[in-house]
């Protein structure tokens, strides 16, 4: 529900709908002994992690994941009842808190085991832990045999660290290079082979990775960016096997209009001159919002229509040129669909030279989030 006190027109307009839809379609995709990990970290990717993680789990999710302890304290804390795994490193001293809650830590050697082992043994019930093992990625997890062996040594002298699932993150999935994703892949299977018994959860499938390569589904899969309608590369976008219903819009109003003269310059640096009498609307969203400075001649929607940002972004505010004359408290589409036109988070992260997983988590928190329907 809309905070009454929220006065700021600017807000995203989250459609938990499309969440559900899009776990649902992946559901049925894949092979029924699959599950559906939905990831929710960097706060639902800007979408709202506790909503989020309520819709995913409704449709069919089996358990969420996030990146750092204190999102998947947020979780428990805000409802969810489901598993929750932190797929990062999380400090010894978690693993109390993680036992209270029932939240699943990821385990990358040994010695953390050991450690834990001491810090939680007046404990009953068990820590859950997930082995992350680097097969290519090059970031946290255990590398070797001989360390896998010694994690699963630690893991059988211990009464408290309760072995769950194993795990490995694809490095390039989202991309034509299907020859590092099988190595990485057969590595990983390698590995899991040196577990005296097969953990319950084995997963390595990322977004890209469950749509390009299904037969690596194993027990379940990670549903990241694409649990929010964006698909990881424009290459996996093109082989999608169903269509991703996008949860995010991006909104706000015309709050001042006026009829400028020509040859006169708009906002700081005097960066854009108008070069007739041009009508420019201002509106109320700017780079402290998540609407970066380089977006300067992005266009926006307004009564259906592309038009462009001019002048330098401020921090709270930007200009737009008006074909004409429009009313205070226009509807402005940011991201998002009006009539037959959309602007997509891709279209943004063209403009900056990155990727729309960046333009979703740096949508600041100062943006209101609203839970309705996104359709334009």
């Amino acid at each position: 529900m809309e905070n009454e006190m929220e006065f700021r027109p600017t807000k995203a307009v989250i459609d938990l709908q499309a969440i559900q839809q899009n776990v649902r379609n992946l559901t049925a995709y894949l092979p029924r002994e699959t599950a559906v990990i939905a990831v929710v970290k960097a706060d639902g990717y800007g979408h709202g992690e506790v909503e989020v993680a309520k819709a995913a789990i409704k449709a069919g999710a089996s358990m969420v994941a996030v990146a750092t302890p204190d999102e998947a304290v947020r979780l428990k804390e805000g409802g969810v009842t489901s598993d929750v795994l932190v797929m990062g490193p999380s400090p010894v001293l978690f693993a109390k808190k993680a036992i209270d809650l029932g939240i699943h830590v990821t385990v990358t050697d040994a010695e953390w085991i050991r450690q834990a082992t001491r810090v939680v043994d007046e404990f009953v019930k068990p820590l859950n832990v997930h082995v992350k093992i680097d097969t290519g990625m090059g970031r946290i997890g255990v590398r070797t045999a001989d360390a896998l062996q010694e994690v699963v040594q630690v893991l059988n002298s211990s009464d408290v660290v309760k072995l769950v699932g194993a795990f490995t993150h694809f490095a390039c999935a989202d991309e034509d290079d299907s020859l590092t994703t099988k190595r990485q892949f057969d590595k990983f299977m390698e590995l899991v082979e040196n577990f005296p018994e097969r953990p319950s959860i084995v997963h390595a499938a990322n977004s890209a990775a469950t749509f390009l390569y299904p037969d690596y589904a194993l027990d379940a899969v990670r549903f990241g960016i694409s649990l929010y309608g964006i698909a990881p590369s424009a290459y996996v976008g093109s082989r999608l096997p169903f269509t991703l219903q996008r949860a995010f819009c991006l909104e706000t109003e015309l709050a001042y209009v006026k009829q400028v003269e020509k040859g006169n310059r708009i906002s700081y640096g005097g960066t854009y001159e108008t070069l007739e009498d041009e009508w420019i609307g201002t509106i109320p969203i700017g780079y402290a919002d998540g609407l970066k400075r380089g977006l300067r001649g992005q266009e926006v929607l307004i009564a259906g229509e592309r038009m462009p940002i001019v002048g330098t972004i401020c921090m709270d505010q930007c200009m737009v040129k008006l074909p004409r004359e429009m009313h205070v408290g226009e509807k402005v589409t940011l991201i998002g669909k009006q009539a037959d036109e959309e602007i997509t988070m891709e279209e943004w992260a063209e403009r900056l030279g990155t990727i729309p997983y960046e333009i979703a988590v740096t949508i600041s928190k100062r943006v209101q989030r609203v839970y309705g329907t996104t359709n334009g």
